[in-house]
């Protein structure tokens, strides 16, 4: 026994013997490791004098690489590259044209700018401001589901951007959708004591026909609308075996669902029934009394996150829906005749009076008319007034966003608006219809000045001409970026 006590006293002892070695090594080495780690501490007086990083550029100076300042542009200049970039032979004849200083709003050049031509989807920049300043940036749109004894009555809201299912996480912004809304509704029917409901639906929000004047039915055989009502989802796109898409997919051309409310509310009823609650029967439309409570509802993302998708897509159903919502906010009925007259009167209350009849708030039917003037005092309004600025920010960007990027649209193309000076600096709504190409938006010349624009060729001679035509109106805004044109 004495012999393992022994033992353990020698390793005890060895061990203390370390220790102490190892901490006074340890004890030589903080202060040069802590005088590294520099901990902050609050300075008591400032210790930097902020300087600025570059001088400021002398109002005189020359862009790189030319020997002079460049000029801003004149009305002979801009005449002289906008004539060689539209040739009539490609854009058709008529063809309108108003450019003007952002800053000063000073027209600075114009051609047939106050004649009114079919804008196509670069109506939507009326829609876009006119939503922007009777609703509000942040305003939402709520589906709803209320209770009247054993049914239950899904209430369309007109939320333009409402899905079946989660769309695709890369898929921004991120709708409301069925799914969520049927949890909601199934787990306060179950504290009922309720598994079995009647379903309605009711789209009264929104009245008159789906189908604006002007409009065809190869419009929605072609993926390009669908009939607008207050109750869709998915914006009636569909999958190829025929269900709604559950997917933001704007070159998505396969026929659109042909009655949306039906189908919105069938996946409701399917939904309901995976969370544990039968519809008896069909779903049936309905109207649901003001007085009957609500179960549960759901809402779209803010107006301007959804405007931003109506511009990049140019999404006509969005468009359609927006416009019935500031009739609605107008007092107006919540129809086409009723929003075209909503939008262009809070056109004129926002102080534009120029050319303007509408039909549609998505500029698909080629009944509307809006003059090149209307479209630039229109931007100019946008770009000078915060609430409406996200009608600027929410438009495509030359090669990099939306229909201006290659391939999204017969604008956008690389030898025109994707590549060179004009690559980054264009901003603007593309338009087009059979014969009709169009084009409005900002853009940054070669001196560094912001110039809006709107160029419209009514008459492009026949609709295999439209791509060429688009190239002409892509090589004229190209021509603004570049252009010193004095």
């Amino acid at each position: 026994m004495r012999r393992p006590r022994t033992l353990a006293l020698a390793v005890f002892t060895l061990l203390n013997v370390f220790t102490l070695v190892a901490g006074l090594t340890v004890a030589r080495m903080l202060p040069a490791r802590l005088a590294r780690l520099r901990i902050p501490v609050a300075a008591a007086r400032p210790v930097v004098n902020a300087t600025p990083v570059l001088a400021p550029v002398p109002a005189s100076a020359a862009p790189e690489g030319s020997a002079a300042p460049a000029a801003r542009p004149t009305a002979s200049g801009l005449a002289a590259v906008l004539g060689r970039a539209l040739p009539s032979a490609q854009t058709g004849a008529g063809v309108g044209i108003e450019v003007a200083d952002a800053q000063t709003g000073r027209v600075l050049y114009a051609d047939n700018a106050a004649t009114p031509a079919a804008p196509a989807s670069t109506a939507k920049l009326v829609t876009a401001a006119a939503s922007l300043a009777v609703l509000g940036p942040d305003a939402r749109f709520s589906t709803t589901v209320r209770q009247e004894g054993g049914t239950v009555v899904l209430v369309g809201g007109g939320d333009p951007t409402l899905a079946v299912n989660a769309y695709p996480s890369s898929d921004y912004p991120r709708p409301a959708t069925l799914a969520k809304l049927a949890a909601a509704t199934a787990r306060v029917l179950k504290t009922q004591g309720r598994r079995s409901v009647r379903l309605g639906y009711d789209t009264a929000l929104f009245g008159g026909p789906g189908i604006a004047p002007g409009w065809s039915a190869g419009d929605i055989t072609s993926g390009n609308v669908t009939s607008i009502v207050a109750l869709e989802a998915d914006q009636g796109r569909l999958t190829p075996g025929g269900a709604l898409e559950d997917d933001d997919d704007p070159v998505n051309y396969r026929p659109r669902a042909t009655d949306p409310a039906g189908m919105t509310a069938a996946a409701f009823a399917s939904l309901l029934a995976q969370d544990g609650i039968a519809v008896s029967g069909s779903p049936r439309p309905t109207v649901a009394p003001a007085s009957a409570p609500a179960l549960a509802s759901v809402s779209s993302p803010p107006l301007v996150e959804i405007l931003e998708q109506m511009l990049l897509e140019s999404n006509n159903v969005i468009a359609e829906d927006l416009a019935r919502h500031v009739a609605i906010a107008l007092g107006l009925p919540a129809t086409f005749s009723g929003a075209a007259q909503a939008l262009e009167t809070e056109l004129r209350r926002l102080g534009i009076t120029t050319p303007i009849s509408l039909v549609d708030g998505s500029g698909l039917s080629p009944r509307d008319a809006i003059a090149p003037e209307t479209l630039v005092r229109l931007l100019k309004v946008a770009a000078d007034t915060p609430k409406l600025r996200g009608a600027i920010t929410g438009l495509p960007v030359a090669g990099f966003t939306g229909t201006l990027s290659a391939g999204m649209s017969d604008f956008g193309g690389i030898g025109g608006l994707a590549g060179g000076a004009a690559r980054g600096v264009v901003l603007a709504k593309t338009g087009n219809l059979a014969t009709v190409a169009s084009l409005a938006g900002l853009v940054y010349d070669r001196s560094g000045g912001l110039l809006l624009f709107a160029i419209m060729a009514p008459r492009v001679p026949g609709a295999g001409g439209l791509q060429q035509a688009a190239d002409a109106i892509d090589a004229a805004a190209a021509s603004l970026a570049a252009c010193g044109c004095s």
